[in-house]
């Protein structure tokens, strides 16, 4: 059996939007052709592979097998389109970069700006979100890049550790901790509340990994999913939270924020590279690639062996 790519593609973009009118517009081609393709490539393979419920549209265990495979072989073609362009020069096309927050928010911009300045042609699109999030976009080649900052165990993916990242304690100026002469006993935080990221966060995995070693358990948190609102709170005078230094670099020049040594305790990370062995990159993220070691060392930063 030969599969129909075109009614492929169709199937593949409900799939991805879970929905038929959604699907239609990411195609720009109406609804009822959507449909129709669908019902065709369902009698096509010989079964079912969508099942319409009132909240939307649920692929079968056939429909999710093929799927799958419709990931793989739109973002082959992606790449081979990339691939194509970019080997004019590098003059044209588009690169995907996954980051998670805190490297997105704090890290990226001198790499993103080298990178445009060299190849102003190609296209950057940066896609922020928790590390758990940009692990499973790579692994379904939605990105060409990926950066995070925790353990990430996926299948098809292989991480490269990157560069070191240390972690501070921050609190509000008129904390009581800001007033220490020295840095404070780390088990002083059992009685604070710690503000957390939310679960899939590389920052709260290292933090919690960080503090259980040390046979710290902090009784009262509170979660939140932004290291900025997590500044933010702080700052306000509720509760303390370990950040990565890179994120308080303004707040604590302007006194708004506190970096509160902690006595016998260093908490640092590595920040990872995801890759995915045997697949094609293409040439921008190559170049990217490079990039990311040369300005690494060229700004001193501590790059681990990779693991």
């Amino acid at each position: 059996m030969s599969l129909n790519l075109h009614l492929f593609r169709m199937f593949a973009a409900v799939v991805r939007t879970g929905s038929f009118s959604r699907a239609a517009e990411a195609l720009n081609i109406s609804q009822p052709a959507i449909s129709k393709g669908v019902r065709d490539f369902e009698l096509q393979v010989g079964c079912r592979l969508l099942n319409r419920t009132p909240k939307g549209v649920v692929p079968t265990d056939e429909g999710l097998a093929l799927a799958r495979h419709a990931e793989a072989l739109f973002a082959t073609e992606r790449a081979a389109e990339d691939e194509l362009l970019a080997l004019r020069g590098l003059h044209n096309g588009s690169l995907r970069i996954g980051a998670s927050t805190t490297i997105a928010t704090y890290m990226l911009a001198r790499y993103l700006g080298a990178f445009h300045r060299a190849h102003p042609g190609v296209d950057l699109v940066l896609v922020s979100a928790n590390t758990r999030d940009i692990a499973e976009q790579m692994a379904n080649q939605d990105i060409d890049i990926g950066l995070v900052e925790g353990p990430v165990e996926v299948r098809g993916l292989t991480a490269v550790a990157w560069q070191t990242d240390v972690m501070a304690l921050i609190a509000a100026p008129d904390h009581a901790f800001a007033g220490a002469t020295r840095p404070i006993d780390p088990k002083r935080l059992e009685d604070e509340i710690l503000i957390i990221r939310e679960p899939g966060s590389g920052t709260r995995e290292v933090v919690a990994q960080a503090l259980a070693s040390h046979g710290i358990e902090p009784t009262r948190t509170l979660e939140i999913g932004s290291t900025e609102a997590i500044k933010q709170v702080v700052a306000a005078g509720v509760g303390v939270s370990v950040v990565s230094e890179a994120a308080i670099v303004d707040q604590t020049a302007q006194g708004r924020l506190k970096r509160i040594p902690l006595r016998g305790m260093t908490i640092a990370r590595s920040l990872w590279r995801l890759t995915s062995p045997g697949r094609v990159a293409v040439p921008a993220a190559r170049a990217f690639e490079k990039m990311l070691g040369e300005r690494t060392a060229l700004c001193g930063l501590s790059a681990p062996m990779v693991t």
